[in-house]
């Protein structure tokens, strides 16, 4: 989707009507407001304004109990927002965290929010929610005003008691002030907010409100929801992505008792009230399929998409590039490869759905209820209001659940059978459908003076996209160009869908970046981080570089110096980071061990330290994955690795002692937390590999078996 179609699909997006919405909140203080979302995951991009001046897509509502509501879109996926935001309402509204209730996901009950990705929450979200905090403050504190007969400026408010400085003893509650009310704000524009000084819940550690929920199983997922009458439905795959159904022999199924098989154009599903049944006739159904040919596998792929690259579009452009050829006596070429990775979330994709009385209800675990909504309205024939999408907690997306697949099979299943419906897709499943991290290839061209110094630098990328491949260091003479706009790429170029994999691209282009940098290191004899800092001027990347290497002890020495260590850094949703490695590697295995990472970064104002540090830890054992061991292997549709048993996943036993270190920004305002972390961990580990061995390794993962050719080529 373009930026135009984004903007049209938020103009034409069903908002709240405003008086029967209000009518259904009842009593209190709302605050409607408009936030900025993103555009679609393609779009690397941030934010329009929504329509209408009847429009909004976002609200709090304080009620005459004092409890504070806020209704999102958003959802929580793990990633811990289901804290964040309250934190950041409780200091705008004076009350505890405690006083705060989240309603997220509920399309009936939610304005319309894009989706949650690309770290927005935060730093897009965030800052319109604070603003809607302030203002609510500022309307009871005017009522607060007229009940206590007391100038505003001499009132305060703790805890949700409004109270006279000179006389605390002529004080009144949100609650007793929002009684017999019913007030609606809108935010035309943001209201002042708080200073940094002044917050007494932003910036302290809290613990997430979720935890207790799910580390005593409490916490309600899809997978829990049961209905009466349900029927669990299990879904016929296809032998290989392309595979045509020629025929189906479906007796052996039927014949089961309480079974139904259901076929639907493309939808081929067994159901039974029982899960174990429902299984046992999935195994019987007897399908014909006939598979397109096809060479390709993980082995020959990037020759094909070379073969297939659609013309690069500039993405940053400074100087002469044939000036600094001639300026440099030393010309380095490189080319570095990334391999198809799966979201593997815990959780695979689920749905329940529910067609009652003309009005489909659907449960699922999804990053975008609404576009799930969308996508309903469009597949079923329905009017926007007999559609209603909610989503409980999610276990883990990654990108991986920006769209829906089984919300709209299982409601489509739910319509024909008249019952509902839960779509579960076992891991087999989820691998096969996934849409993966595209593979891709970066080819990088530079050049040194004889004093050491970069003289040029030409950067093309193709199939990751242009995020990561920004270019931070004092290189006068640079061309950065992207050949396809992140996962979008000519038809027939991938042989199944990819789509947005955490920090989409991110880590491809930073794996390559920060190996050509270490590489011009090197020959320059310099050490990589002090190459790094006097080629760098920008502040925030000096300042995580001089944290890391502070706490992780480094040592000045060009590499290889044989200790096996490595550093790297980049930027990820307006976050700066820095990250340092120690690795030992086994010659005879080739078996790479990272022993300890250290990482710092500068994310501005850091609402909860954390679950900052939360994320930037999982980041950490994530990356291992894609850095070490995570790979699908396929022969042309057909997908070869469908379980764990198989799939490399990063173990317990394999993660690095981990050092984290928040930045005590000067940067006021908060930025995305999601996705930094994760970025340098190709890199990092790579150059430390290239300190303890001298070898280079230019393609992702980094097996054993690349290690050791690696180690046999080495010259």
């Amino acid at each position: 989707m373009n930026k135009d179609d984004t903007k049209k699909e938020m103009k034409s997006s069903p908002g709240f009507n405003r008086r029967s919405f209000l009518k259904s909140v009842g009593g209190g203080v709302v605050v409607l407001f408009t936030t900025a979302p993103s555009f679609s995951l393609a779009e690397e991009s941030h934010a329009v304004s929504a329509a209408g001046a009847d429009s909004f897509n976002a609200y709090l509502r304080i009620g005459d109990d004092g409890r504070v509501t806020c209704f999102t879109g958003k959802i929580e996926m793990g990633q811990g927002i289901v804290t964040s935001l309250p934190q950041m309402l409780a200091d705008e509204l004076d009350v505890a965290v405690e006083m705060i209730d989240m309603v997220m996901g509920d399309t009936d009950r939610c304005p319309f929010d894009r989706g949650t990705w690309g770290s927005l929450t935060t730093r897009v979200f965030g800052p319109e929610l604070r603003a809607a905090g302030a203002q609510a403050r500022g309307i009871l504190l005017g009522l607060a005003s007229e009940k206590l007969e007391v100038p505003i400026n001499r009132l305060e408010v703790r805890d949700g008691v409004v109270f006279d400085r000179s006389s605390q003893s002529r004080q009144i509650t949100y609650a007793a002030l929002t009684k017999g009310q019913a007030i609606a704000s809108d935010m035309k524009s943001p209201a002042p907010v708080k200073s940094a000084s002044q917050y007494k819940v932003m910036g302290k550690p809290l613990a997430r409100l979720d935890a207790i929920e799910k580390v005593t199983g409490k916490a309600v997922f899809t997978a829990d929801i049961r209905l009466p009458g349900m029927l669990i439905a299990r879904l016929l795959r296809p032998t290989a992505h392309g595979a045509t159904l020629n025929g189906l022999d479906t007796s052996a199924a039927e014949a089961i008792d309480g079974v139904r098989v259901v076929q639907d154009g493309d939808l081929v599903a067994v159901l039974h009230e029982k899960r174990h049944v429902a299984d046992r006739a999935l195994l019987v159904l007897k399908p014909d399929y006939s598979v397109p040919k096809s060479t390709l596998t993980e082995d020959n792929i990037h020759e094909h998409l070379m073969s297939m690259a659609p013309a690069g579009v500039p993405i940053t452009n400074g100087g002469d590039l044939d000036e600094g050829e001639r300026l440099a006596a030393d010309v380095i070429e490189h080319t570095y490869q990334d391999a198809y990775v799966a979201h593997a979330p815990m959780e695979p994709h689920v749905a329940l759905a529910s067609w009652e009385d003309g009005k489909m209800t659907v449960w699922a675990s999804t990053q975008s209820p609404f576009g799930l909504k969308s996508q309903l309205v469009s597949e079923l024939g329905l009017p926007e209001d007999k559609v209603r999408v909610m989503t409980p907690f999610v276990g883990g997306g990654f990108g991986g659940k920006g769209s829906s697949p089984q919300g709209v099979q299982a409601a489509r299943l739910s319509r024909i059978t008249g019952r509902p419906v839960q779509v579960f897709w076992t891991r087999e499943d989820e691998f096969f459908w996934d849409q993966y991290q595209p593979a891709s290839i970066i080819k990088i061209r530079s050049g040194l003076t004889r004093a050491g110094k970069p003289a040029f630098w030409d950067y093309r990328v193709y199939f990751a996209g242009a995020r990561g491949s920004e270019q931070h260091y004092d290189i006068p003479h640079h061309r950065t160009v992207a050949h396809s706009r992140g996962w979008n790429a000519p038809p027939g170029s991938h042989p199944f869908a990819t789509g947005a994999w955490r920090g989409p691209g991110a880590s491809s282009n930073v794996f390559a970046r920060e190996q050509h940098i270490d590489i011009m290191a090197a020959k320059a004899g310099i050490d990589p981080l002090e190459f790094r800092l006097q080629n760098c001027s920008d502040p925030k990347y000096i300042g995580v570089l001089k944290a890391a290497a502070d706490r992780f002890g480094w040592k000045p020495a060009a590499g290889p110096s044989g200790r096996g260590v490595g550093v790297a850094c980049g930027i990820d949703a307006d976050t700066v980071v820095a990250s340092m490695a120690e690795v030992e590697v086994d010659p005879k295995s080739g078996q790479i061990g990272v022993k300890r990472v250290v990482c710092a970064q500068d994310m501005g104002q850091v609402v909860n330290p954390a679950g900052a540090t939360l994320q930037m830890e999982g980041c950490i054992a994530m990356g291992m994955g894609y850095a070490l061991t995570e790979e699908q292997r396929f022969r042309g549709g057909e997908i070869l690795d469908l379980n764990f048993h198989s799939y490399g996943l990063p173990l317990f036993s394999t993660q690095p002692h981990i050092e984290t270190i928040l930045i005590d920004s000067a940067d006021p305002e908060p930025h995305g937390g999601g996705e930094p972390a994760i970025i340098n961990m190709g890199a990092v580990i790579a150059n430390a590999v290239f300190d303890a061995t001298g070898i280079r390794l230019f393609e992702l993962p980094m097996t054993p078996k690349r290690v050791k050719e690696a180690l046999l080529n080495r010259v």
